[in-house]
């Protein structure tokens, strides 16, 4: 079949110019206000901006040094031990951060280290004085170690998974000890991943919205993206929030490509693959070494956990799950949610049907500019963070409708194309290896179209859908950044309603939230793993 009339190819098309416009419309956006008051964005360029600027570089490299150092003592600490008791389900429990919505974690970390916190009374202790909180740089460091450092103990875990056998034979028979080992075989390995998890975790916490938001604990401890949060919704000065819009998309594509001339995935993995192999053994200084970092990481990662689950079973979840606002809060995520995940799988399958069509009928080894689009230029939706997308349309559209009337379609859009990276991850290596074996026969028998779909990928991706399905629907269901912008009181999910009732200090209600929230996104992750690692029969 000609290429120009491949469906495949025209739905991948489709799907790239549906994210063109929802990014492109955003951008319009910011340039009209820009255009229109050049002197206001100008002006906006003052002391606090750069201020603002220097703490969202600060607070993420602070953030990246204390997720990233301590993981590769953990991490060499899971690895010598393959036989630690437990170490599977300590694996598991480093995977849950993945699927927590940033506000239910920090309410944890609040429950736990709050200034009405379950370690309140020994904090005050210990400092001599009234225990202050965590609101600050403090609570943001701890909330992004909290979900950073399982992600790079488990990369960096990886990471040494590719030593190969023979050289720990090898140094099992030359007798080496824990310094050599690690000089000489396990640092080689780790040094090569360092600077990809490193700029991942940075990324990551240069683009934290949610945590500087409920932790930030006013303008000294505020970064870009909430800037841009409080320009709009509380200053309505559109003027600041394109200057901090266009600084904020600068820093973040500098550190997207440079993760990517590192060859970093940037979608990153909740399912990594991590296989026993037997180590040199440990003596017992260094056995006890490293069964102190592997238990003070999973007290660390699993207290805020716990605290969440316990300040949420103190609070009155029947009256909550009786209440019409939570009721139609959730109602509303759940829809949201579920439209969000389907248009994310249907953008996904889009393009790596197109990526695949174009790949098999070029006749040349140089890919087109379609066929770069499709395969590595989804993950560029990166570069933009949602609030950022979010602050574009509502410049754009603010003198023509009722912004807060947009509220859905800008949270299923939104959210939808933030999971598309992320749903393609799970799709494309089912569709690739099925086109691969059926590529050919079905050119031949002139199957295509809707039969294609139907006869022989549907039965290969059907298990491949769900699981994108189920991770872009969590994903979905706990995000805050658009919602936040966009959301008013007729328009309400359960991550606005539980910041609602944490800003009017209705503590016990939001724990309550927070609980049924957190099991909600945690059960579609566990249903995504599931699949994910099932195969069909």
């Amino acid at each position: 079949m000609p290429l120009a009339r491949d469906p495949r190819i025209a739905a991948g098309v489709i799907a790239l110019a549906a994210i063109g416009i929802l990014v492109g419309g955003a951008f319009v956006g910011l340039g009209i206000e820009a255009w229109r008051n050049p002197e206001g964005a100008l002006a906006a360029i003052d002391p606090y901006l750069l201020r603002v600027a220097r703490f969202t570089l600060w607070q993420a490299m602070l953030s990246t040094l204390l997720s990233v150092a301590p993981a590769i003592l953990v991490a060499r600490a899971l690895s010598r031990h393959p036989e630690f008791p437990g170490r599977g389900l300590i694996l598991r429990l480093f995977a849950v951060p993945l699927a927590l919505p940033a506000i239910v974690a920090a309410l944890g970390i609040l429950s736990l280290y709050g200034r009405a916190g379950y370690f309140a009374e020994p904090l005050t202790a210990l400092t001599g004085g009234t225990w202050p909180g965590i609101y600050g740089l403090s609570g943001i460091l701890v909330a992004h170690v909290f979900f950073n450092l399982p992600l790079a103990t488990r990369l960096m875990l990886e990471a040494l998974q590719t030593v190969p056998a023979d050289q720990w034979r090898l140094a099992s028979q030359l007798g080496m000890g824990a310094q050599s080992s690690f000089r000489l075989i396990e640092w080689p390995a780790l040094r090569a991943a360092l600077p990809g998890i490193a700029g991942l975790v940075f990324m990551l916490c240069i683009t934290s919205f949610t945590i500087v938001l409920t932790l930030g604990g006013g303008p000294a401890a505020t970064t870009l993206e909430v800037a841009i949060y409080q320009a709009l919704r509380f200053d309505f000065d559109p003027a600041r929030a394109v200057a901090l819009t266009v600084l904020q998309i600068a820093l973040t594509a500098v550190v997207v490509l440079a993760l990517m001339r590192l060859g970093v995935n940037t979608t990153g993995d909740a399912n990594l693959p991590v296989a026993r192999r037997s180590f040199i053994q440990a003596n017992a200084g260094e056995a006890t070494f490293n069964a102190a970092a592997i238990l003070l990481a999973l007290a660390f990662v699993g207290g805020p956990m716990l605290a969440t689950v316990a300040a949420g079973l103190e609070a009155d979840l029947g009256r909550l799950a009786g209440e019409a606002s939570v009721q139609r809060a959730t109602l509303t995520s759940i829809v949201l949610a579920t439209l969000s995940a389907t248009l994310a799988a249907m953008l996904a399958l889009a393009l790596v049907t197109a990526r695949r069509a174009l790949a098999t009928g070029r006749n040349s080894r140089k890919k087109s500019i379609l066929e770069r689009f499709t395969d590595t230029g989804a993950s560029f939706v990166l570069v933009v963070p949602p609030i950022v997308i979010g602050a574009g349309w509502f410049v754009l559209v603010r003198q023509s409708v009722d912004v807060f009337a947009l509220a859905p379609f800008m949270v299923v859009t939104v959210n939808a194309v933030m999971a598309m990276p992320f749903a393609v991850r799970a799709i494309r290596p089912a569709h690739d290896a099925a086109s691969e074996r059926h590529e050919r026969l079905c050119a031949q028998l002139g199957i295509s179209g809707w039969n294609r779909l139907r006869l022989i990928d549907w039965p290969v991706l059907r298990r491949p859908l769900a699981t994108a399905f189920a991770f872009a629907m969590a994903l979905s269901l706990g995000d805050l950044g658009v919602i936040a912008l966009f959301g008013s009181d007729a328009v309400q999910t359960l991550p606005y309603l539980l910041l609602a009732r944490m800003g009017s200090y209705r503590t016990d209600d939001a724990a309550g939230l927070a609980l049924m929230l957190g099991l909600l996104c945690l059960a579609l992750m566990m249903l995504a793993d599931r699949l994910g690692k099932e195969t069909p029969r």
